[in-house]
């Protein structure tokens, strides 16, 4: 099967293993990605959240409730071969990280930065030798050239599965340290989540908000922590 399907064709969903690791099978036959790729995924747990979607399927099958096979079909037929320049511009994030840009006021909003941030950065200095430079306001200034690079080597060490996740996790949150705490297990997933929402939540608790920007916001926490389950499931 390739692509997404516009009619529910199958009833019986089953995870089988198979050269290079595991595949779903959809009354015998086995997935394949929108370019006519096997879709083999590295292990079962992973093979496992793709049988989940694809069992959950009314009728007129949605691929937006389907993240785990879109996440395993870009790895396969995005990111193989181009891993390179992916890691690049996730690399660049680090230059410019959310963690790093502090508010001048109110006090309440600096210390609030501070709480949710300065672990992180201690937690860098420990991981990568260096703690990544603070800077007051928004206006641009590079981080060292060693820490960016130090940062670097760790994306360079994942899979393409594993880019497929930590590009949402980074792209998501608007940090490199953040997502790669995330990799470490420096905290758990919501309350990294939650410590990439401070600006963003200080400034609904002085306004307000609406109901469009509550949905956004929802579905952009769900497709973290969804990115967070994938990157973990890899790991066995």
């Amino acid at each position: 099967m390739s692509g997404w399907v516009k009619r529910r064709f199958w009833k019986d969903v089953a995870v089988c293993p198979c050269t290079g690791g595991f595949t779903v099978m959809l009354d015998g036959r086995g997935l394949r990605t929108p370019a006519r790729a096997e879709l083999v995924v590295p292990t079962r747990a992973v093979a496992e959240m793709l049988a989940k979607e694809w069992r959950s399927q009314g009728e007129v099958p949605d691929p937006e409730t389907m993240p785990a096979t879109r996440a395993a079909n870009v790895a396969i037929d995005k990111l193989r071969g181009q891993q390179d320049a992916v890691t690049s511009l996730l690399a660049e994030y680090g230059d410019s990280d959310l963690v790093c840009y502090r508010a001048a006021a109110p006090e309440e909003l600096v210390a609030r930065e501070a709480a949710a941030w300065d672990p992180l950065l201690d937690w860098a200095a420990h991981r990568y030798g260096a703690r990544p430079l603070t800077r007051v306001g928004v206006i641009h200034a590079p981080q060292p050239a060693p820490l960016l690079a130090e940062l670097r080597v760790d994306i360079e060490r994942l899979s393409s599965f594993e880019v497929a996740a930590f590009h949402e996790l980074v792209a998501l949150s608007g940090s490199l340290i953040i997502a790669l705490a995330l990799l470490d297990r420096f905290a758990t997933p919501e309350a990294l989540w939650n410590a990439s929402r401070v600006d963003e939540d200080w400034q609904i608790e002085q306004w307000g908000t609406d109901p469009e920007a509550e949905a956004l916001t929802a579905g952009r926490r769900a497709a973290f922590l969804q990115a967070a389950r994938f990157y973990f499931a890899l790991r066995g």
